[in-house]
C-alpha cells in the first residue's frame, strides 16, 4: 500500500477551537488514482495540506498517515521537508502565484531541482528539459528564459506537472489543479496526469469540485462535505449509482447543468 490515512482530523486551534476535518480514512495503492470531490469548504484542501505538511502553527493533526510503511505525522521536519519533492510532490490551484515573478522559469525549476538532489545547474537544466519534453511541451530552451507572466495560467500550470514530476516522486497530490485555467487548458493538464500515471507509474491524488474531471481521471473517488467523508468507493460505481444524499445533489446538478447546455445548444 503506497499511502494509508487513518482517521485525520484537522482542528483549527486559534483564535477559535474548531474541527475542520473529522475521522478521514482512506487507502491508495501504487499507479492509483484517488479523487477528492466535494464543494468549497468541504475539507478536501485542508486534507491534502495536512498529509504534505503544509498546515500552520494554529493547525492541530490527529490521526496517522502511514506513506510507504513510516508515520507522516510523527517523521520529524527535516525529513517531512526532505521527503516533499523527492517522494511526494504537490501541485498547487494557482499557477500564476505558484512561481515567482522576479525570475524565469528555468531559474526557479533548476533551484528547486538543486534544493533536493546534488546535481550541478547544468544536470538540474537538461533533466528539466527531458521532463518537459517527455510531458509534450515544444521549444523548451525558449520557456525556460520566460518570466511567469510572460505565459498562460495553462501553460504554467503545464510546466508545474512537469516540475512536480522531474525527481520522480511516488506520489503527486494536485490540489485543484484546474481551477484558474479555461477549459482547454483544463483537458491539457488532464492528459498531462493521465500521460504521467501510465508513462511513469505514479500514485495521484486528484482534488475537484468537478464531477466530469474525477470521473475521467479518478480510480477511486472519495466525496467530502462539511469536513466528513460522505462516500467513497469505485468512481463509476459512486457517479452512477450514489448512495448519499450530498452525492445524489452533486450529481443531480451536475446532469441538470449538462441538460440545460444541451437545451440552449440546440435552440440556437
Amino acid at each position: 500500500m503506497m499511502l494509508e490515512v487513518k482517521n485525520l482530523a484537522v482542528i483549527l486551534e486559534k483564535p477559535t477551537h474548531r474541527k475542520l476535518v473529522s475521522d478521514v480514512s482512506f487507502t491508495l495503492k501504487e499507479d492509483q488514482c484517488l479523487g477528492i470531490l466535494g464543494e468549497s469548504g468541504s475539507g478536501k484542501s485542508l486534507t491534502c495540506n495536512a498529509i504534505n505538511g503544509l498546515l500552520g502553527e494554529h493547525f492541530a493533526i490527529s490521526g496517522e498517515a502511514i506513506f510507504e510503511g513510516e508515520d507522516l505525522f510523527s517523521m520529524p521536519q527535516k525529513q517531512r521537508r526532505q521527503m516533499r519533492g523527492e517522494k511526494i510532490s504537490m501541485i498547487m490551484q494557482s499557477p500564476m502565484t505558484a512561481f515567482n515573478p522576479l525570475f524565469t522559469i528555468g531559474n526557479q525549476a533548476v533551484e528547486t531541482i538543486k534544493q533536493h538532489s546534488a546535481m550541478s545547474s547544468k544536470d538540474a537544466t537538461e533533466l528539466f528539459c527531458d521532463v518537459l519534453t517527455r510531458v509534450n511541451l515544444k521549444s523548451v530552451q525558449s520557456l525556460l528564459k520566460k518570466y511567469p507572466h510572460e505565459l498562460s495560467g495553462g501553460m504554467l500550470q503545464r510546466i508545474m506537472v512537469a516540475l512536480a514530476l522531474v525527481l520522480k516522486p511516488k506520489l503527486i497530490i494536485a490540489d485543484e489543479p484546474t481551477t484558474a485555467i479555461d477549459y482547454i487548458s483544463q483537458r491539457e493538464v488532464i492528459k498531462e496526469l493521465q500521460f504521467v500515471r501510465e508513462q511513469f507509474g505514479t500514485s495521484l491524488i486528484f482534488v475537484s469540485h468537478d464531477l466530469s474531471l474525477v470521473s475521467h481521471i479518478a480510480d477511486n473517488v472519495m466525496v467530502m462535505n462539511q469536513g466528513k467523508i460522505v462516500e467513497y468507493g469505485d468512481t463509476k460505481q459512486v457517479f452512477t449509482n450514489p448512495q448519499s444524499e450530498h452525492t445524489r445533489y452533486l450529481v443531480d446538478t451536475r446532469m441538470a447543468l449538462i441538460n440545460r447546455f444541451k437545451s440552449v445548444m440546440e435552440s440556437a
